[in-house]
């Protein structure tokens, strides 16, 4: 899953912002920083205080997909345990789009580039996060992506994919499972595994690749799939990173 979080198993200061307005939110110049490129990209941007000190997530989502306040509550927590920002802001946004069954990466991209809003700026790092119904057009029958982290600053969850893998019998909390994802998918914005924040110690589970071979690690590769997400995602907790993925991320820029 270079960027993509495939299922076979799968913010003061400090302060959380959030408004259900349909409209955009407040429009800020993206100037020269560049959004568009691979993840890892921003790795160490978003983990240091040397150029930005000031981290604004941009949560959009679909009628009936909104996420979990808790959910964002443990991406904030995570934010300021793991990085050197000093004020923390997400603001969700309620957006109108043709819904599909099935996203395409192409679609996922399109949707963002006609919704997005929030761009960096100034002492402020901008990040997209889409939250949509539907699934991921990549899907199998024996895996089902969660999520996917696309751009340097940008990832997408597919809330009906989780809410369905939470049904399941066997299978955490939709809140757990919700926030695992999320976090997951914000550590590829991180650099994780080797995919833009070099390792210090080889972790890098080559068959999976930007996956830790930790298997209680929150970068695991079967975090990932919905499907068996039972066997990682245990005595509702969210897994954590292990001494590996932490090492990389404080030599990187980060706590």
């Amino acid at each position: 899953m270079k960027n993509i979080f495939k299922s076979v198993l799968l913010i003061f200061f400090l302060t959380i912002s959030c408004s259900e307005d349909d409209s955009p939110g407040n429009i800020l110049n993206n100037g020269n920083y560049p959004f568009k490129q691979q993840v890892g990209y921003s790795a160490n941007d978003i983990l240091s205080n040397k150029t930005f000190t000031n981290i604004y997530i941009e949560v959009m989502y679909v009628d009936g997909f909104k996420p979990s306040a808790e959910a964002l509550t443990n991406l904030k927590n995570f934010i300021e345990a793991r990085t050197y920002k000093t004020n923390i802001v997400i603001e969700q946004r309620l957006i109108n789009i043709a819904l599909k069954s099935a996203y395409s990466m192409e679609d996922i991209r399109s949707i963002e580039d006609a919704n997005r809003s929030i761009f960096s700026f100034e002492n402020q790092l901008a990040i997209s996060a889409l939250f949509l119904n539907g699934k991921s057009s990549t899907d199998t029958e024996n895996t089902s992506v969660l999520g996917t982290a696309y751009r340097n600053t940008s990832f997408v969850i597919y809330e009906e994919t989780i809410k369905a893998a939470s049904n399941n019998i066997l299978g955490p909390s939709k809140i757990i499972l919700e926030s695992t994802v999320i976090l997951h998918e914000f550590c590829h914005l991180l650099g994780l595994v080797n995919l833009g924040t070099n390792m210090v110690a080889n972790h890098e589970d080559t068959a999976h690749s930007a996956h830790c071979t930790v298997e209680n690690c929150l970068m695991y590769y079967l975090i990932e799939n919905g499907k068996n997400v039972h066997h990682v995602v245990k005595d509702a907790q969210i897994p954590q990173l292990d001494s590996f993925c932490l090492a990389d991320l404080k030599a990187n820029g980060g706590k």
